[in-house]
């Protein structure tokens, strides 16, 4: 499987790649080294935390190696006057009675605390390629199901502004 990503994306992965490869990788190093001269590692706090901060930075680095390695570029291409990627959306949800405004974007870049939702999460795949006035259906899953009607479209592309997700 991979994940389709645009050029930003890539460029955006190989920065903090380059980030935690020259400058965290070498201040975690050190940080392990001297923890490890405090003494005895087996009741040596500083040293599990220090190693734990080096694991996740070197993690985070095969993570993002592999999410490069693995994707698909995709250009975003304008949809007209319907919904298409990076674009603001405001949505009425019937299930909840409410207007949400959305912006669809990579899965690299969701965060729907922010209202930032995946082009492939339920929601995302059920607005794309829609317009203005169209009631449409979102599936959850087979048994969850509920519609949300686009009141309005504000046309985004794809900016630096944006950060990648942590995981």
């Amino acid at each position: 499987m991979y994940d389709e990503l645009t050029e930003v994306d890539i460029k955006k992965m190989q920065e903090e790649i380059d980030h935690r490869v020259r400058v965290l990788r070498p201040q975690l190093i050190e940080e392990v080294q001297t923890a490890r001269a405090f003494g005895d590692l087996s009741e040596n706090f500083e040293y599990k935390c220090a190693k734990q901060a080096k694991n996740r930075n070197e993690s985070r680095i095969r993570y993002l190696e592999r999410m490069i390695r693995t994707a698909r570029v995709i250009r975003v291409q304008d949809q007209g006057d319907a919904v298409g990627l990076f674009d603001h959306v405001t949505i009425f949800n019937e299930m909840v009675n409410r207007e949400m405004k959305l912006r669809i974007v990579t899965t690299l870049r969701q965060d729907a605390l922010k209202g930032l939702i995946s082009k492939e999460s339920p929601v995302g795949k059920a607005l794309l390629g829609h317009r203005v006035g169209d009631r449409v259906q979102v599936e959850v899953n087979p048994t969850l199901k509920y519609f949300v009607e686009i009141r309005a479209i504000e046309k985004g592309g794809d900016d630096e502004s944006l950060d990648i997700s942590a995981y």
